[in-house]
């Protein structure tokens, strides 16, 4: 491992640097798509005899020994921007953690401008480090950020990643406001930045060494009803892609993270998109786009981590020269900054739990109370995308209709979302009237079992008016 460690600071035993972190301190983690996180470290607090309260900033989603071993452990009092991990969620929804979703893209500014708590100390995984700098793993995130914002640093360096990742990263840092200028990047695939984040070498506490991989994802095989769902999808973009002149050239897309947004991604091999040039712009880097690299139906991607299952990050390693040469890593600020979303004209593809007759979409609360992950950077795409597409079944796993009269928790309102897609067909609500969205929603996307209740619960809230009709005394009786 010799080769990774050009620091003369000599590397410590996870034990020894995890004294090095106060009780009560705020720790800004790397990691992003439950990737690129620090392990030994975690685990090490996880088991300290002290009685720790820890405050845990994160980019994104990150793996069990943050959000399950130290959470378990009694260690974690508060958390931001989100989480994914079952011990997690529980603690939170029990009021153990305290705990605040925010949209992704701001955040580094967030923890830079005092909005959120000031990092303590930042712990980071990275493939190499030298003094002055490091090269990050398989995420980049906010790390350049709480980097820059924390007082102190411990960095682990972990070789069970290529060391040559580096060669995917463009790390470009932007001055605050109100001294920042334009993001100077005209095409998605663009490099602006350094492959490595530089540091203050007085702030490094210490250099851990680790050979513990990432867990990869696990994508469940395609059902009957994602496939339903791609389809309905491809169809839609092949008819948008003929009609809206933005897309002449060039389309830009982004999808959501996780087994359906992996699915929706091979309904891309449907389309006939022409001579366009076809970019991924988007946070996360998926299986799906792999295969789209290597026929050539991506020119390019860009993304701020790799979220791939065990085969897919193995022919990711195998071939690093080969997808480097049109994959970029950024940093979040960038892969989700809502300038460059309008500027690229990306078509932000997400998901919901549900969507409920006038376009609202709840994509974080069951029942408005008790919250799954987080919204992630769904709302700075929805929001910024000159086209949002939500897609979902018109039907849970538990047989309740995930379109409802009224949703019980709002993360995307009636503004954000032009289209609205299920294995039922597609809802284009551009345009339309809230009474008219509410009938394109159940002719459109209702599963049938659901289209007859839907209808009786419109005529009952249209006859007291209102620009948005409802019916409050029943509204939220489809929850129970």
């Amino acid at each position: 491992m010799s080769d990774r460690l050009e620091s003369a600071i000599e590397p410590v035993d996870a034990e020894t640097a995890a004294a090095y972190v106060d009780s009560d301190a705020v720790v800004a983690v790397s990691g992003f798509g439950a990737v690129g996180y620090p392990k030994a470290l975690p685990l090490a607090l996880a088991d300290d005899d002290r009685e720790l309260e820890l405050t845990i900033i994160s980019g994104g989603s990150v793996g069990k020994e943050i959000d399950t071993a130290l959470v378990e452990a009694g260690a974690v009092a508060r958390r931001y921007p989100y989480q994914s991990r079952s011990a997690a969620r529980t603690a939170v929804n029990d009021g153990t953690i305290a705990y605040q979703d925010r949209f992704i893209s701001a955040v580094g500014d967030e923890v830079a401008l005092g909005s959120l708590p000031e990092p303590d100390i930042a712990i980071v995984e990275a493939v190499a480090v030298g003094d002055g700098w490091f090269v990050p793993s398989l995420s980049i995130g906010h790390t350049a950020a709480y980097v820059r914002a924390a007082s102190t640093l411990i960095i682990e360096v972990n070789s069970s990643i290529p060391r040559e990742i580096g060669q995917f990263h463009d790390i470009y840092e932007r001055a605050l406001p109100p001294n920042r200028k334009p993001i100077p990047l005209e095409h998605p695939a663009d490099r602006i930045g350094e492959t490595r984040i530089q540091f203050d070498p007085d702030v490094l506490l210490a250099v851990v060494e680790t050979e513990t991989a990432d867990d990869p994802y696990s994508f469940r095989e395609p059902s009957a009803t994602d496939r339903e769902i791609a389809a309905n999808l491809a169809t839609f973009l092949e008819a948008e892609l003929e009609r809206c002149s933005i897309f002449d050239d060039r389309i830009a897309l982004q999808f959501g993270v996780g087994s359906l947004g992996n699915a929706l991604m091979g309904a891309l091999s449907a389309i006939d998109f022409g001579e366009r040039d076809v970019y991924y712009y988007g946070e996360v880097f998926q299986d799906g786009l792999l295969e789209m690299i290597e026929n050539g139906t991506l020119e390019g991607a860009s993304a701020t981590s790799f979220a791939l299952s065990a085969a897919g990050q193995q022919r990711l390693f195998d071939d690093i020269d080969q997808y480097s040469d049109s994959v970029v890593l950024r940093t979040a600020a960038l892969s989700n900054s809502p300038a460059l979303i309008d500027r690229f004209g990306v078509v932000g593809i997400n998901s919901a739990v549900e969507v409920d007759l006038y376009g609202h979409a709840n994509s974080t609360h069951v029942s408005g109370s008790r919250v799954l992950n987080g919204v992630g950077g769904s709302g700075d795409f929805n929001r910024n995308s000159p086209l949002t597409i939500t897609t979902l079944p018109s039907r849970h796993e538990t047989e309740t209709s995930c379109l409802v009269p009224m949703c019980p928790h709002v993360d995307h309102t009636e503004h954000d979302i032009s289209v609205v897609i299920t294995e039922q067909g597609v809802a284009d609500l551009r345009g339309s009237s809230p009474r008219e969205r509410s009938r394109l929603l159940i002719e459109q996307c209702a599963h049938p079992q659901f289209v007859d209740d839907l209808e009786t619960y419109l005529e009952r809230s249209e006859v007291s008016g209102g620009h948005i009709p409802h019916h409050l005394e029943s509204a939220f009786s489809w929850q129970s």
